[in-house]
């Protein structure tokens, strides 16, 4: 085992291997119900913004959001990971523990809030800065304060506190005070919004929080200790923050060579298409714990079980959501506002960048604690060809004449060349799972890639039966959505079902004998 396993956070009490699938398959199916709670809530946010804020202000609120959400991802300090390891290595109170960890978070929010409001053309380069729009970083202690109290509920099985903070609090409370806010401030809605829902989260991780630790009775300060933990972390920390860089760089690089507008279009494909990503952390709470106890009993075996067969059920999944997304794709925009349409072909390279990284992704929950310094040189490495790849394909599509190509017909010319970076993104997350899963396989002499040749012949036979409904005249776009999605869903689900998934895959979506004893409680 590589010396990188240092790293792995306490264990919980071993299961018996034949268990795991019954913890995964629990586990799962309890996140995917907050992750359907989220997607039913976020849609309304993103009809409200659309319609009625439009891509100018979308995309200027965008543009900041990728600046104050790194800023409290940075703030933190890698205690999301790092957080339940000074939890099981103490002999102090837990509650003390904590709050170190909430003074830590503080300081670090205060700091990075302080220089964005001394700076705030990090965050709106173009136009001029209205003051809730330079007050937004204040909101950045409340989404980290929110983060680390959630970590310390996790380490004490509490999933059910994530799931109403994150998937039921955060998206409804922006979309009813985006809706109600625009009659006060077309120009700042959004923002304010934002900051409430931050504010609603932190409130209920807090509450769960003091519930279940109780308050810091007679608590001295060690954020010292708390810091250094945070830096023996950083490793895991830059992880999430490179993951977290993925998936919102090209945003970044769309502000710099492109109008707000272009970037607010995009932003709206980007949020639908983030949908599918949530999967992927739906089975993070529990994934984490049973590979780190496969780890304990150095079982590779199980750990390349365990991977392999999340990443089937999330690459399933996710490429069902991408077929929805991106067979009616235009229908689909056009929900958001017709100014949106633009962005369907970002939208479809989005979700398949999405399908395609899943393996990737399931990988890093095991790479992160048996090589976390190589892991992280890969996702740099990702990051770097992302960056690379999508600057080089502006440039090509700019160099191209416009008015004599066959790409004029496809739409605007900003709107196209938008396009360049989804494109880059879906082939360096490509790359990025192609080199994890053969690392990881390698590492474990077993195979980890959870692909399957029964997932194309599902898609092609759902493909067909979408192509069906997108056929239809223009004006009928309505069934496109009434029905053609059920159907598309109905008929991907069926395929699935009957001729693709195997005895073990069915088992998240039944419960198993033995599976409520070793899941995390709600």
């Amino acid at each position: 085992m590589s010396t990188d396993a240092r790293a792995a956070p306490p264990v919980v009490p071993p299961t018996a291997a034949s268990d795991d699938l019954a913890v995964l398959a629990k586990g799962g199916r309890t996140n995917i119900g907050g992750f359907a709670l989220r997607l039913v809530a976020r849609l309304p946010f993103l009809f409200v913004a659309g319609r009625l804020y439009g891509p100018d202000a979308v995309g200027r609120f965008a543009l900041a959001l990728v600046v104050v959400e790194l800023a409290a991802l940075i703030a933190t300090l890698g205690l999301k990971r790092g957080l339940a390891q000074a939890l099981a290595n103490t002999e102090r109170p837990h509650p003390h523990v904590v709050w170190d960890g909430m003074a830590v978070a503080m300081l670090a929010s205060t700091i990075a809030g302080a220089v964005l409001i001394a700076l705030p053309r990090v965050m709106y380069p173009h136009g001029d800065i209205s003051l809730i729009e330079r007050l937004l970083p204040c909101i950045i202690v409340a989404s980290a304060w929110s983060d680390v109290a959630l970590s310390a509920l996790a380490f004490r099985h509490n999933i059910k506190a994530s799931v109403t903070a994150r998937a039921v609090v955060e998206p409804w409370t922006i979309s009813i005070a985006a809706l109600g806010f625009y009659f006060v401030s077309a120009r700042d809605g959004l923002v304010l919004a934002y900051m409430l829902s931050m504010v609603a989260a932190m409130v209920a991780s807090l509450i769960p929080l003091i519930r279940s630790y109780g308050l810091p009775r007679g608590w001295t300060p060690q954020v010292a200790r708390v810091a250094t933990l945070a830096r023996r972390n950083a490793p895991l920390a830059g992880a999430d923050a490179i993951e977290w860089a993925t998936r919102n760089v090209d945003r970044f690089i769309l502000g710099l060579l492109f109008p707000p507008a272009i970037v607010g279009i995009y932003y709206m494909a980007q949020q639908v298409a983030s949908l599918p990503q949530k999967l992927k952390t739906s089975f993070d709470p529990i994934l984490g714990p049973v590979i780190a106890t496969s780890l304990a009993r150095d079982d590779k075996a199980a750990i390349a079980d365990q991977v392999r067969q999340v990443g089937f059920w999330i690459m399933a999944l996710q490429a069902c959501l991408a077929l929805m997304g991106s067979i009616p794709g235009e229908a689909v925009m056009g929900l958001v506002g017709k100014q949106f349409v633009a962005g369907t072909a970002a939208l479809a390279f989005l979700l398949w960048a999405e399908v395609f990284a899943s393996t990737g992704a399931v990988c890093e929950s095991a790479l992160v604690y048996i090589a976390r310094h190589r892991n992280l040189m890969i996702s740099i490495g990702v990051l770097v060809l992302q960056i690379v790849l999508s600057f080089t394909l502006v440039a090509v599509m700019r160099s191209i004449d416009w008015d004599n190509s066959i790409l004029s017909r496809l739409g605007h010319r900003d709107s196209v060349q938008g396009v360049s970076v989804a494109i880059a993104l879906l082939v360096a997350l490509s790359v990025g799972s192609v080199i994890k899963s053969n690392f990881l396989a390698r590492l474990l002499k077993a195979r980890v890639a959870g692909w399957r040749w029964s997932l194309l012949g599902t898609a092609a036979v759902t493909i067909l039966v979408g192509t069906a409904f997108t056929s239809l005249p223009k004006n009928y776009e309505w069934v496109e959505l009434s029905v053609g999605e059920p159907a598309i869903l109905v008929t991907y689900l069926f395929v699935l079902w009957k001729w693709a998934f195997r005895p073990e895959d069915r088992a998240l979506f039944k419960k198993l004998p033995g599976a409520g004893a070793a899941a995390p409680a709600v």
